[in-house]
């Protein structure tokens, strides 16, 4: 008797900022391991998921959003996402579908152009948000679409609401090559805990701060101890900011601003480890690290 054929490989997920790459990443885990807010350019760095399923393994890789970079640390952002190609067995082009009605679509023609003609891997694209649009509606933007590039398929999806999440995997699935399982099925990601809790962290300066800057911290984890049984984890991390005036909104009126932050994001890192957290937070100035390629090094981003 034959044994059935094991597939397994990476999908590159790529596609402008805020489109919703992370949220079909958590979707497609079925659990929260990459930060999501309603700014763009909130992710930074490649996060790898691990999605596990009767005769298939899928390697997931969500990227920074693609944009013309003119900052240092974005232009650092695009080159992690297209490096991700050169390891894809199929990429993931994910857009959001409502983007023709306002009006967002021709003057980005071109760029969509210049990334797509640099995959040489099977393309799925995938647009997001089919819920918010009519079948009338959503069909023109598909037409668009086929004008820029010869997709492999293309997918509708809700990646909120999980919507088109299951078709999604079997087009990918069936363009996955044979191989072996990589990873074992309870390892959703290879991110340790203390990045995905300096990204929780960083993800609670995003929904909870304004303007710029979000876009000007970045996280440190300085210490992550695991206490004895019944005894908290105890974080003490580092925020980085560019400006004594960032640093003061970040601090708030009598610390309100900080003390916001450390509880919400101790209450997602607790869940995320299923144990009690004392959070410990302190605020640093660097000036201009974000196009210092040095710190920007050392902070993994680069």
């Amino acid at each position: 008797m034959d044994t059935p054929l094991f597939h397994s490989g990476v999908v590159a997920i790529i596609g402008p900022p805020n489109a919703g790459k992370s949220t079909l990443l958590n979707q497609m885990l079925r659990q929260k391991i990459a930060i999501v807010t309603p700014r763009p350019q909130t992710t930074r760095n490649r996060i790898m998921g691990i999605v596990n399923g009767a005769g298939y393994q899928m390697i997931l890789l969500d990227t920074p959003g693609l944009h013309e970079a003119r900052e240092e640390m974005n232009r650092q952002m695009v080159r992690v996402a297209l490096e991700s190609l050169n390891e894809a067995d199929v990429t993931l082009f994910l857009a959001d579908s409502t983007d023709m009605a306002a009006n967002k679509l021709e003057q980005r023609a071109e760029e969509f152009k210049k990334y797509l003609n640099r995959i040489t891997s099977p393309v799925v694209l995938v647009l997001n948000k089919r819920d918010l649009l009519s079948p009338e509606r959503l069909l023109p933007v598909i037409d668009w679409y086929r004008t820029l590039h010869a997709f492999d398929a293309i997918v509708p999806v809700s990646a909120l609401q999980g919507e088109g999440v299951e078709l999604l995997t079997t087009e990918l699935v069936a363009r996955l090559p044979e191989g072996p399982k990589y990873y074992p099925d309870d390892i959703p990601t290879d991110a340790t805990e203390r990045f995905i809790a300096a990204e929780i962290i960083r993800e609670k300066i995003f929904l909870l701060t304004r303007q710029e800057v979000p876009y000007s911290t970045a996280v440190v984890i300085d210490a992550f101890t695991e206490g004895e049984a019944g005894r908290p984890v105890i974080i003490r991390a580092t925020i980085l900011v560019e400006r004594s005036s960032q640093k003061g909104i970040l601090v708030g009126q009598g610390g309100a601003m900080l003390a916001a932050i450390r509880k919400s994001a101790g209450a997602d890192i607790g869940q995320l480890l299923g144990c009690r957290v004392r959070l410990n937070l302190w605020i640093k100035i660097r000036k201009n690290w974000t196009g210092n390629p040095a710190i920007l090094r050392e902070l993994g981003l680069a």
